[in-house]
């Protein structure tokens, strides 16, 4: 897995405001000032090392070791993005567990992944009605995984709430923007899935792993 660097904002440059936003300072300036700005990453995973934990902080601004360590190629929803007073970037994991973006990479991106190998050129000769089969086994396959999902998160329920979770599929109310009829939540969460697993199959697969999707 790629290690990422940490990205350092030059002091003499610029700073970042509370909303994201970078404010060019007086030529006078000498320190960039702590400040959470807007999210770059929804999930980060700990890069992959053998072996490797990596610490948890209980803020950005003045860290004290938490005593929590998340094991190399665990992935991790995040919640907030920041910077420190000397331009290194944190991620908050929930509840002010926070770790250096310099130990992550963005995204969902474990080194192990299951492998998908293709058939070899004596299953090319495949029916239209066995195409036909796999097709629609794939999309049961696809609905079970949803609802499976929904049930888990919701118990199905559109009107279901968690804090900033709203929904069916308790998708965070950023992402629904402030429509939350069933047909926006639909919309949404397969939008959401398919960006981020590629399927709803391997957005289970991810949430019976980790707990969340």
């Amino acid at each position: 897995m790629k290690v990422k660097s940490i990205l350092v904002k030059s002091a003499a440059v610029a700073a970042l405001t509370v909303s994201g936003a970078m404010v060019m300072n007086s030529a006078k300036t000498s320190t960039v000032h702590a400040a959470t700005v807007a999210n770059d990453a929804a999930v980060v995973t700990v890069n992959y090392v053998d072996g490797n934990l990596i610490h948890v902080w209980n803020n950005y601004e003045n860290p004290v070791a938490t005593g929590q360590v998340l094991p190399s190629n665990s992935s991790w929803k995040v919640i907030k993005t920041a910077y420190d007073a000397q331009g290194h970037k944190w991620y908050d994991l929930g509840k002010n567990q926070w770790v250096k973006a310099a130990y992550v990479n963005k995204g969902y991106s474990p080194a192990q992944d299951t492998q998908v190998t293709t058939n070899n050129a004596a299953n090319t000769n495949n029916t239209a009605s066995t195409n036909q089969t796999v097709v629609a086994t794939t999309s049961d396959s696809e609905s079970s995984a949803k609802a499976w999902i929904a049930g888990h998160e919701s118990g199905g329920s559109y009107s279901a709430q968690n804090g900033q979770y709203i929904g069916k599929y308790q998708l965070s109310s950023s992402y629904l923007n402030g429509d939350y009829s069933a047909a926006n939540q639909e919309r949404v969460a397969d939008n959401y899935v398919a960006s981020r697993y590629g399927s709803w199959a391997a957005a289970k697969a991810f949430w019976q792993a980790n707990g969340w999707y």
